[in-house]
């Protein structure tokens, strides 16, 4: 791609749509708005375990820190939003309690080097001297406040990103740069008095409207939590393996929302049924999940998981597999066993 007819800015959006992301805003690297809201929900004691968000707390609220001198924020979305519906039942097959996002390829290997690349187009492009760096949400930067302000979308109720015509079913990634770029403008909040996602969420994780306490979430106790889910909020997982799409599902702006045109983060091949996920030892956890987001648990968090879906469904047909649980090599998955099987009216546990 030449520059000719095209400002810098208008060939770097060329570029990223080039590149198969559904949609891209450019806005200042300034630091945070929410910088304040992201230091009291900190201190509330809101991101749970999570203890790495507040060690990089000060990179979060300075995008300088990342990349020195940085003047630009390109913001990026890909949307996952490959089924509008949960995939039919197949034979030995059961992706419905794997959030919509998790079901494919690990987002970070698709993003991350498509992000870089853009990057090297604006160092390219815009000149010697100019500097960029490439962040998806594994870097200590406020990507959806960098986001919203660059006009990619607006922040809802729920804290996601929205766009009208992507809904919030997309990842989002950053490319902060020392290059100057023409700024878009910003998108208005359009939720309105809609409070569908508070009031759907089955745990009740939602403080207020844009104060979400992830102690409580469900993606949260699934994906990021270690050891054992308190025992009153394992009825409120319900059939949630990893991760939960109910404040998204609920939204209206998802709806009509575009499909995803990404064919790496369609369901990769069979799940199995969930009683199969206790024969795996680590080896073959991690040769089954290998490239995709679900190894973030590690075995332990997804066969804890595992144990209290099988019991929030009632399968009795699990309760072989389950008392052979009890005798796993982690504590975590023992307790979740013990809590499944007194559920199912196997055990005398009382507690997850």
């Amino acid at each position: 791609m030449t520059l000719v007819g095209l400002t810098l800015a208008e060939a770097v959006k060329a570029r990223a749509l080039e590149l198969g992301f559904d949609r891209v805003a450019i806005g200042p690297a300034e630091p945070p708005e929410h910088g304040a809201e992201l230091e009291k929900w900190l201190d509330a004691g809101y991101a749970g375990t999570m203890g790495y968000l507040d060690r990089g707390r000060g990179d979060r609220l300075d995008p300088a820190r990342l990349l020195p001198g940085c003047r630009a924020v390109v913001a990026v979305a890909l949307s996952y939003n490959v089924e509008k519906e949960a995939p039919a039942k197949e034979e030995g097959s059961d992706w419905q309690p794997v959030s919509r996002y998790a079901r494919g390829r690990d987002y970070h290997d698709i993003m991350r080097p498509r992000l870089v690349e853009l990057g090297e187009f604006i160092r390219a492009a815009a000149g010697a001297g100019v500097t960029s760096r490439a962040a998806v949400d594994s870097s200590a930067v406020l990507e959806r406040d960098l986001a919203a302000r660059a006009g990619l979308g607006w922040i809802g109720k729920n804290t996601n990103l929205l766009t009208p015509s992507l809904g919030s079913y997309f990842f989002i990634g950053v490319v902060l740069t020392t290059a100057a770029l023409a700024f878009d403008h910003r998108q208005p909040d359009r939720c309105g008095t809609c409070t569908a996602c508070l009031d759907a969420c089955p745990t009740r994780a939602f403080v207020g409207p844009y104060v979400l306490d992830a102690r409580r979430c469900i993606s949260y106790l699934t994906i990021e939590h270690r050891g054992d889910i308190p025992g009153e909020l394992c009825d409120g997982l319900g059939e949630w393996l990893f991760g939960c799409d109910v404040c998204q599902d609920v939204c209206p702006w998802n709806r009509k929302a575009e499909p995803a045109r990404e064919p790496a983060l369609r369901p990769a091949g069979s799940f199995g049924p969930l009683e199969s996920l206790f024969e795996l030892d680590r080896d073959a956890f991690r040769a089954r999940f290998r490239g995709t987001a679900l190894s973030r648990t590690k075995r332990a968090g997804l066969l804890r998981n595992a144990a209290i879906v099988l019991a929030n469904r009632g399968e009795q047909r699990a309760v072989g597999a389950l008392s052979r649980a009890l005798g796993d090599e982690d504590a975590g998955v023992r307790h979740a066993a013990a809590w499944a099987l007194a559920k199912l009216g196997a055990g005398d546990a009382t507690a997850c």
